[in-house]
C-alpha cells in the first residue's frame, strides 16, 4: 500500500464511468424496437415514474406495470426484464484503473450513483463491482438522488471523511458541479485516459494493471 495526500476516500458514479448507463434513452429505444412498442408513449411514462423507481420507492415490477404492461403485450415481463438488464456493458479499462487504485492505495471506494435497486444489484454482481467498491450509497438505498446534496453528505458520513478528504468522479458535469458545492475534490470523467491523468495529478498513479 502506498500513501499520498490526506485523501481518505474515492466516491464515484457507476453508469457512464465503470459501466454503460443502466437504462439509458438508447436502451429504452432498443427495447421499444425489439418488442415492437410505441417508444414515445413508453418514454413519456418512463419519465413520469423513473425518479420514484430510482429512489427506491417502487419495484421493477411496479415500474414495468406502469410503463409497459398496463396494456396487453405479446411478450412477458421476464423477457422484458432480461432485455433491460442485458443492456448493461462494462468499461474494462476503468474497472481495471479503479481496482488498481484500490489495491495500491487502500482507499475507501464508495459508489454514489443514481440507480434503481434491481438494476444496481444485477450490475454489482454481474461485473464484480463488490470486489473493489466498499459501500454502495446508491439512490435506491438512501432514497434520494443526485444532485441532492444529502446523498453526498450521506456518503461522507459513511466514509467518516471531510469533503476535502474525498475525490469524486462522475461523467455528468452538473453532478460534478453539485459535488463541488459540497466541497469535494472532483474529476469530470470523459475518458479513461482523462481520469487516469487527473488521478495522477492528485498523487494517485495506478501501476501494474
Amino acid at each position: 500500500m502506498r500513501n499520498t495526500s490526506s485523501v481518505k476516500a474515492l466516491f464515484l458514479d457507476i453508469g457512464g464511468v465503470l459501466l454503460t448507463n443502466g437504462w439509458s434513452h438508447q436502451s429504452r429505444l432498443n427495447a421499444a424496437n425489439h418488442f415492437g412498442i410505441d417508444f414515445e408513449e413508453f418514454n413519456e411514462r418512463h419519465m413520469l415514474v423513473f425518479d420514484v423507481y430510482e429512489s427506491g420507492k417502487m419495484s421493477l415490477e411496479e415500474y414495468l406495470e406502469l410503463t409497459v404492461f398496463y396494456q396487453t403485450t405479446n411478450f412477458t415481463m421476464d423477457e422484458f426484464r432480461s432485455f433491460l438488464l442485458n443492456e448493461s456493458k462494462p468499461y474494462p479499462e476503468m474497472i481495471e484503473l479503479i481496482s488498481a487504485i484500490k489495491r495500491d492505495y487502500d482507499l475507501q471506494i464508495i459508489a454514489v450513483n443514481n440507480e434503481p435497486k434491481e438494476i444496481n444489484e444485477y450490475r454489482i454482481q454481474k461485473f464484480g463491482l463488490h470486489r473493489f467498491i466498499d459501500v454502495f450509497a446508491s439512490s435506491c438505498y438512501v432514497q434520494t438522488r443526485k444532485p441532492d446534496k444529502n446523498i453526498y453528505h450521506f456518503a461522507l458520513n459513511l466514509a467518516q471523511a471531510k469533503p476535502d478528504e474525498v475525490i469524486y468522479i462522475d461523467d455528468r458535469l452538473v453532478l460534478i458541479q453539485a459535488a463541488r458545492k459540497v466541497g469535494l475534490h472532483t474529476i469530470h470523467h470523459t475518458s479513461e485516459a482523462n481520469t487516469r491523468n487527473a488521478l495522477s495529478l492528485l498523487g494517485f498513479t495506478a501501476i501494474n494493471l
